[in-house]
C-alpha cells in the first residue's frame, strides 16, 4: 500500500533556497553581459576607438559564451553542477578586474574571452539545478524567479555602472562590478551544500538508458527550441543595444529618460514574470501564452517605429513592451523542459541556450549597420519582426516536440 503513495512534495523553505541561489548566480551572469554598453562613451574616448570596434568586443564575448555553454552542458552532465558554477562566477569577477586594469583596446578584447567563458556556464547549471532539486509543481515559479533575478541583473548594470563612472571614472565603476560578482560567489560558497547534485544515470530500462551522449541532438524540437532563443536573443539585443537610441532620435527623448528605457524595459520583464510564472503552470498553455507576450510586444515595436509617440510615453511603452515579454519567459522555459530526455538536462540546455549567444553575436552588427546609416526606424521594425517570428517558432517546438506534455501538478 506504502508503495502506491505519491512521493513527499519537499519542503518549500528547502525549494526556495535553491531557487534563491540558482537565481542570484543567474542575476550575475546578466549583470555580466552588460558590464561595457553602458560604459562605452568613456571607453570610446579612452582607447580612441569606434561604436563598431566596442560591439566586436560584445561579439567576442557571446561567441566565446556560445562555445562554452555547449561544452559545459557535457561537463555538468558528467561532474555536476555545483563547481561548474564557482568556476563561472570566478571567472566573471576575474574579467571585470581585467575590463578595470586593461591598457588597451587589446586587452579589453581578452578580458570580453575570460567573461565569455565565465557567462557560458550558467543555464546548463541553472536548469540541472532547479529540474533535478525542485518539485516539479513549483518549476513554473522556480523559473520565473530564474528569468526575474536575470532581468534584474540587466538592470542593474546600467543602474550601478554608470553613476559610479559618472561620479569617480570608469576603472572604479568596474572594479565595483567585480565586486559584485566576488560578493555573489562568496554567498554561493557558504551554501555550497544546497547546491551539490551528483548527476546520476538514466534507471535501467528507461527509454533513454542506451542512448549515446550526443542522440539528443536527433530530436527536432531541440534544433526548434534552439532557433527559437536565437531570435529571442536578436530581439533582446536590439533592445539592449540600439532601440532606445532609435526611439530618441525618431521622437526627440531627452537623453536622461533614454538612459533609463532599458532598465524601465527589464524591471518590467521581472514583474512580468512574476505573472507568467502562475501562468506557466499549465505546460499546455505554454505556445498560446508566448504567442500573445510577443505579439504585443511586437505592436508596442512597431509603434514605437511608425507611430507619432510623445517623448514622455516612450520609456512606458518600453515597460509596456518588457512586461508582455516577461510574462512568456517561464512558459518559453517550460517548453524546452518539455523537449529534454532524461538525464540530458545539462547538454540539450547547453545547446538550446547557445542560440541565445549567437543571436546576441550577431544582431549587433546587422543592426548596427542601420543604426550607422540613421535608419531609426527600421531598427524598430526590424525588432517587431524578430518578435513576430518568435510566435511561430514557439508553435513549431509544439508542432515537433511531444504530442501530450504533462501537466506540473503535486502528485507529478
Amino acid at each position: 500500500m506504502s508503495s502506491l503513495a505519491a512521493p513527499p512534495v519537499p519542503n518549500l523553505r528547502q525549494d526556495a533556497a535553491v531557487i534563491g541561489l540558482v537565481g542570484l548566480a543567474h542575476g550575475v551572469s546578466h549583470f555580466s553581459q552588460l558590464l561595457l554598453p553602458p560604459l562605452f562613451p568613456w571607453l570610446k574616448d579612452a582607447f580612441a576607438v569606434n561604436y563598431t570596434q566596442l560591439g566586436l568586443l560584445l561579439t567576442i564575448f557571446f561567441i566565446v559564451s556560445c562555445a562554452v555553454q555547449t561544452l559545459s552542458g557535457f561537463v555538468v552532465d558528467r561532474f555536476g553542477p555545483r563547481p561548474v558554477l564557482m568556476g563561472g562566477l570566478a571567472l566573471i569577477g576575474l574579467a571585470a578586474v581585467g575590463y578595470a586594469l586593461a591598457p588597451s583596446y587589446a586587452a579589453l578584447a581578452l578580458c570580453s574571452v575570460i567573461a565569455g567563458i565565465g557567462n557560458g556556464v550558467f543555464h546548463p547549471v541553472d536548469y540541472t539545478l532547479l529540474n533535478a532539486k525542485v518539485h516539479k509543481s513549483r518549476l513554473g515559479h522556480a523559473y520565473s524567479v530564474h528569468g526575474i533575478t536575470g532581468s534584474l541583473g540587466w538592470a542593474l548594470a546600467p543602474a550601478l555602472m554608470v553613476p559610479v563612472a559618472l561620479a569617480w571614472g570608469w576603472r572604479t565603476a568596474l572594479f565595483c562590478a567585480a565586486a559584485v560578482a566576488f560578493i555573489v560567489l562568496a554567498a554561493l560558497w557558504w551554501q555550497r551544500d544546497r547546491l551539490q547534485h551528483l548527476p546520476a544515470a538514466p534507471a535501467a530500462g528507461s527509454a533513454h538508458a542506451a542512448e549515446g551522449s550526443f542522440d539528443f541532438l536527433r530530436l527536432p524540437a531541440v534544433w526548434m527550441c534552439f532557433g527559437f532563443f536565437l531570435f529571442y536573443a536578436g530581439a533582446l539585443s536590439v533592445v539592449q543595444t540600439y532601440a532606445p537610441e532609435a526611439a530618441r532620435q525618431l521622437h526627440g527623448v531627452p537623453v536622461h529618460l533614454a538612459a533609463a528605457c532599458l532598465s524601465v524595459y527589464m524591471v518590467c520583464s521581472a514583474a512580468g514574470m512574476v505573472a507568467g510564472g502562475f501562468l506557466a503552470t499549465d505546460p499546455a498553455r505554454c505556445e498560446r501564452i508566448v504567442g500573445i507576450g510577443f505579439g504585443i510586444a511586437a505592436a508596442v515595436a512597431l509603434t514605437l517605429g511608425l507611430g507619432n509617440v510623445p517623448a514622455l510615453a516612450v520609456p512606458v511603452l518600453f515597460g509596456a513592451m518588457g512586461a508582455a515579454a516577461g510574462i512568456a519567459g517561464p512558459s518559453r522555459d517550460l517548453l524546452v523542459k518539455r523537449s529534454t530526455p532524461e538525464g540530458a538536462t545539462g547538454r540539450v540546455y547547453g545547446v538550446v541556450y547557445s542560440g541565445l549567444d549567437i543571436g546576441q553575436a550577431l544582431t549587433p552588427l546587422v543592426f548596427g549597420r542601420l543604426m550607422d546609416g540613421h535608419a531609426f526606424q527600421g531598427v524598430l521594425i526590424g525588432l517587431a519582426l524578430l518578435q513576430l517570428v518568435l510566435i511561430a517558432s514557439a508553435f513549431n517546438v509544439r508542432r515537433f516536440g511531444p504530442a501530450a506534455p504533462r501537466p506540473v501538478s503535486a502528485s507529478a
